[in-house]
């Protein structure tokens, strides 16, 4: 799509009605925290489980339509501040020439993963272009961008570097990533070779979406827990960082608007100083994250804005439980620089009535936050 092209589109999408994350990224005055929820378009919902009786997970993940009806679901369910935009990290592999397909209660499965590096010549198509290979998922977003009419801001994402290398390798979910570690130790020049090639295909794919109409990208790093803390700075935080200047500098050349950038490295409490000064807007952190790590962070980055982190599985917990729980995640993180949201993605089984607490609760209790905020400092103006 031309620059031009681009430019019109833009100019085309209905203006936004709730732009509160948007805000919560730059840090400026917000009148609730806003929420959205990681995994909130899928399978918790029973109108997805409907749909997706008749159609294959990359099925639609492939047809727009069926995507931007998946995203749109949770909206009309929930008070969202943002929608997600429906698809799969593994849709990079897919666009590479691999086999990937979804098994029922088992996951991921590739048909031929990367056993040695010489299977990287026989597998990965280095010719493919993400705007050619993946063009129904910036359809999507476009008809999302149009069907929200300015409800919400939309998320794009990608899968990061290291795990999708090692998630190719493994050629399904693993507990260890024994395969994928035992390149980092055997082949290093060749993962670093395969993680650079897959740095420059993400930050193409994370343009894309954002010409195509995403407000805001997250990076998905969800295999930080098999990396020790060298393995880490190795192999994955350098090429965190590329992506995050790399798509700055090509949205700069396109002369596109600069939108929030979200990292989230699930597991990677060992690295938290290191993930909030990669350049990134917004540290999403998971539930194993400590308050004293959530303290240090706000007095080191006071602003870098913090999402996170309820365990998911708090949704099983009593109405009066979770509200404690919430209050109190709350009270840790503030009302400025933060978005809130669940520690990782949602399960299958949450209860949708708790869904909605946490999302009802979490916009009354930061108000009321702010609220008091702002009467005390009116007070001690006028004494």
């Amino acid at each position: 799509m031309s620059d031009s092209a681009i430019k019109q589109l833009q100019k085309e999408f209905p203006p936004i009605k709730n732009n509160l994350i948007l805000r919560a990224c730059r840090g400026e005055p917000l009148e609730r925290v806003p929420i959205w929820i990681m995994r909130q378009a899928g399978r918790y919902l029973p109108e997805y489980l409907s749909l997706r009786s008749e159609h294959s997970f990359f099925d639609v993940c492939r047809t727009p339509a069926l995507c931007c009806e998946v995203t749109l679901q949770p909206l009309r369910r929930f008070d969202l501040d943002a929608a997600i935009i429906f698809s799969d990290i593994l849709v990079v592999p897919q666009a590479l020439g691999m086999q990937v397909d979804m098994i029922a209660k088992e996951g991921p499965r590739f048909a031929h993963p990367l056993n040695v590096p010489a299977d990287i010549k026989l597998r990965v198509d280095r010719s493919k272009q993400a705007s050619v290979e993946l063009k129904y998922v910036y359809d999507a977003i476009t008809l999302t961008r149009h069907a929200l009419n300015g409800q919400c801001p939309l998320i794009g994402f990608s899968g990061a570097p290291w795990t999708l290398m090692s998630y190719m390798v493994e050629g399904k979910g693993s507990e260890t990533h024994s395969k994928a570690k035992k390149w980092l130790y055997t082949y290093v020049e060749e993962s670093h070779d395969l993680l650079q090639f897959l740095t420059h295909f993400i930050i193409d794919h994370l343009v894309e979406q954002v010409c195509a109409g995403a407000q805001l990208l997250q990076l998905f790093e969800s295999h930080c827990g098999c990396l020790n803390y060298d393995l880490f700075i190795r192999f994955s935080l350098p090429y965190l960082r590329q992506i995050a200047k790399g798509v700055r500098e090509a949205l700069t050349r396109r002369h596109i608007p600069y939108v929030p950038l979200i990292i989230f490295a699930k597991d990677a409490h060992y690295a938290l100083d290191e993930l909030c000064s990669s350049s990134f807007d917004v540290v999403g952190l998971d539930w194993s994250i400590t308050r004293k790590q959530i303290r240090s962070i706000r007095d080191k980055y006071p602003t870098v804005t913090l999402q996170g982190n309820l365990d998911p599985c708090a949704l099983y917990a009593s109405s009066n439980d979770l509200e404690k729980m919430i209050k109190q995640m709350l009270e840790i993180f503030g009302t400025k620089h933060y978005i809130a949201n669940l520690g990782h993605g949602i399960y299958p089984d949450a209860n949708i009535d708790n869904v909605k607490h946490f999302i009802d609760t979490v916009h009354r209790i930061s108000s009321e936050m702010i609220s008091s905020t702002t009467s005390t400092k009116t007070i001690n103006s006028n004494k």
